[in-house]
C-alpha cells in the first residue's frame, strides 16, 4: 500500500495560453495536477496524480513531471482520445477568457486504484471529468478531502467558450473538508451574488475549511467559525497568472497535512502562488525557504475581518 501526502484528481491539459506580451500560444503544460502537486513537491510532500489523457500529449511533459519528483503511475494514457486543451486569452486588466478546444476522457471510481492512501486528496476537474463515484472513492482512501470545484461549473458554448454556473453536483460537498475557489466561482457555484452569503452556504454543506482567492486582493479564509483576510504575496514581477490559485492550495494541503493551522498554511499558499505568477506556466515555484521567507511576510498581516 502506498502512501502519498498529496493525489491531485483532475485533467491534466495542454494550454495554449495568449496575452499582451505574449502573443504567440506555444503549447503548454498545464491542469490542476500539474500546478498543484509542483508547488507542494517544493515543500517536500510527496505528491502523486490521477489523471487520464489522449495519446497527443507529448510524452515529454509526463517525463518531465516524473523528473521533477511527482508520481505518475496512477496516469492513463487512453488510446483514440484527446487530452483536454484550453485556449487561455489574457486581456490587458489581466481577466481571462477561456476556449476548451478538447476535452479528455472522464475519470471514473474504477480509475481511482485501491492500492494507495493519502493524508490529502484534491479533487480538480476542469472540464465535468470526475464522476461522483470518484469522489466517494476519493473519500474512503483520504483522510482529508480538498475541492476546487471549477471544472463542476464550468458550462461550454457551442465554441467552446466557457461561462459559469450553479454547481451541477452540489451533493459531492458532503464529502468534501476543505473548498477553494476564485471569488467569482464561488458566487457561481453557490447562486449568490455576495460573497459572505456564498461561504456560509459552503460552510453549511458541512465543509470545515473554505478558501476563497482573490488575485491582488488576497484571500479569505473561513474556519472554525472565524473569516480571516490573506494578504496577497507579493511577487517581483508579474508574467503568468495561469496556476496561481492551484499553487495556492498545493502550499496550503502540504502544510496541513503536517499539522500546520489553516492560518499559518494559507500564508504558504499566497507565497506559493506568488512564485509561479513569476515565470511563464508551471516553470517557476520557488525554492522552500524562500516560500516560507515570503509567508512570515503574510502571516504578519493577517487579520480577522467581520463582513466581507
Amino acid at each position: 500500500m502506498e502512501l502519498f501526502d498529496i493525489v491531485t484528481v483532475g485533467h491534466l491539459s495542454i494550454d495554449f495560453i495568449t496575452s499582451p506580451a505574449r502573443t504567440s500560444a506555444k503549447p503548454t503544460l498545464g491542469g490542476p495536477p500539474t500546478y498543484v502537486s509542483l508547488a507542494a513537491k517544493k515543500l517536500n510532500a510527496d505528491v502523486s496524480i490521477i489523471s487520464k489523457v489522449g495519446n497527443d500529449l507529448p510524452p515529454e511533459y509526463l517525463r518531465w513531471l516524473e523528473k521533477q519528483g511527482v508520481d505518475i503511475s496512477m496516469v492513463k494514457q487512453v488510446t483514440n482520445a484527446s487530452t483536454t486543451s484550453y485556449a487561455l486569452r489574457y486581456g490587458e486588466n489581466g481577466k481571462r477568457r477561456l476556449v476548451l478546444k478538447n476535452r479528455g476522457p472522464l475519470i471514473k471510481g474504477e480509475d481511482i486504484p485501491c492500492s494507495f492512501k493519502t493524508k490529502a486528496a484534491h479533487i480538480a476537474p476542469i472540464a465535468n471529468e470526475i464522476v461522483y463515484e470518484a469522489v466517494l472513492k476519493l473519500r474512503r482512501q483520504a483522510e482529508l478531502v480538498s475541492l476546487d470545484p471549477q471544472g463542476f461549473i464550468r458550462f461550454f458554448k457551442q465554441d467552446g467558450t466557457v461561462h459559469l454556473g450553479k454547481m451541477r453536483n452540489p451533493e459531492v460537498l458532503q464529502h468534501v473538508d476543505v473548498v477553494k475557489a476564485s471569488e467569482d466561482e464561488m458566487k457561481a457555484m453557490t447562486g449568490e451574488p455576495d460573497l459572505e452569503k456564498a461561504v456560509r452556504k459552503i460552510c453549511q454543506q458541512g465543509v470545515k475549511t473554505v478558501i476563497v482567492t482573490r488575485g491582488r486582493k488576497g484571500a479569505v479564509l473561513r474556519v472554525n467559525g472565524r473569516t480571516y483576510h490573506i494578504p496577497v504575496s507579493k511577487p517581483n514581477v508579474v508574467v503568468d497568472t495561469t496556476g496561481a490559485g492551484d499553487a495556492f492550495i498545493g502550499g496550503f494541503l502540504a502544510e496541513h497535512v503536517r499539522g500546520k493551522d489553516a492560518v499559518w498554511s494559507a500564508c504558504v499558499g499566497s507565497a506559493s502562488a506568488s512564485f509561479v505568477v513569476e515565470e511563464p506556466g508551471p516553470s517557476g515555484f520557488g525554492l522552500k525557504k524562500d516560500v516560507y521567507e515570503r509567508a512570515e511576510q503574510v502571516y504578519a498581516d493577517v487579520h480577522v475581518v467581520r463582513r466581507l
